[in-house]
């Protein structure tokens, strides 16, 4: 029987901890080192159909291969329903690939999910409205059944600069400001791969902007490897240590471009002649 990835998000997707029922492993202390902290996340020669039954096989993902190093930024970036939402899926072991094999390290991603090493957020912050930023944040916890890591969330909510905001409920916040929350709560366990589906598609041109580089800033403090999808050419130049231009369903990879700007001078690289060429480089492989 062929996986199904269409219909509703999973409920620990929902919460965007990519998360498991059941028993985990307590969060790692600074300095200590988790389980696949250090492997580069491997798609090799992956093939993915949905379907099957009585419903024809869709093939969504075709033979498709890149690498994302360890603390990287891949950035996915292709025609609408090209697959690759799939691919998030697929990497957050929430589906198997049909051929080819997904690795982060040592661990298959179903291992890694288990042990609630992934984090997933998504364009919707989808916060439970009744509760505190904080209590947001320490969700996934509460679905483990855990003590939440309080010290680890004070440093999360610091690091995203929603301090003063602790205890505000989502309504009281901005929608930059919620999509903050859901980025914390994707790292409140401290997974080793974050895993984002355009988390700020929804967002007006500034915020999005600003939001961006608060990633990266993020990101390099955490030193989480990352894969996320964007539909936009900049966002992904802006964003991606490597960026993956994917073709029209079912997905293969047309183009692998690595981004040589440095994180911290990209912020003032978006009006250069360099970072538009790039931009042209992302634009030709969509069109070829």
């Amino acid at each position: 029987m062929v996986a199904q990835v269409g219909g509703p998000a999973p409920r620990e997707l929902m919460v965007g901890t990519g998360a498991v029922p059941g028993p985990v492993p307590r969060s790692p202390t600074a300095g200590e080192q988790a389980p696949g902290a250090h492997g580069d996340l491997r798609i090799e020669s992956v093939s993915f159909s949905y379907g099957g039954g009585r419903r024809p096989l869709v093939a969504a993902v075709d033979q498709v291969d890149f690498v994302v190093p360890h603390g990287a930024l891949g950035v996915l970036v292709g025609p609408s329903g090209c697959g690759k939402s799939t691919l998030l899926r697929l990497a957050a072991g929430l589906a198997q690939p049909m051929l080819g094999r997904i690795s982060f390290g040592p661990l298959a991603p179903d291992e890694l999910r288990k042990q609630r090493r992934i984090g997933f957020a998504f364009q919707d912050p989808a916060l439970m409205s009744w509760r505190s930023v904080r209590r947001n944040v320490e969700l996934p916890f509460d679905l483990a059944n855990l003590r939440a890591d309080k010290a680890w969330i004070r440093e999360l909510l610091e690091i995203v600069g929603l301090s003063e905001w602790a205890d505000r409920r989502p309504r009281e916040l901005s929608g930059g400001m919620r999509q903050r929350v859901s980025l914390a709560r994707a790292l409140a366990t401290r997974p080793d791969l974050l895993l984002l589906d355009e988390p700020f598609g929804a967002l007006d041109e500034i915020t999005r902007s600003e939001l961006n580089l608060e990633l990266l800033r993020i990101l390099s403090t955490t030193r989480t490897t990352c894969l996320l999808v964007t539909h936009s050419v900049e966002e992904a130049v802006l964003l991606g240590d490597r960026v993956v231009v994917l073709s029209n369903r079912p997905c293969t990879v047309k183009l692998v471009h690595d981004v040589t700007e440095a994180r911290e001078d990209r912020g003032a690289s978006r009006d250069t002649v360099q970072f538009l060429e790039q931009c042209r480089v992302i634009r030709a492989g969509l069109a070829a």
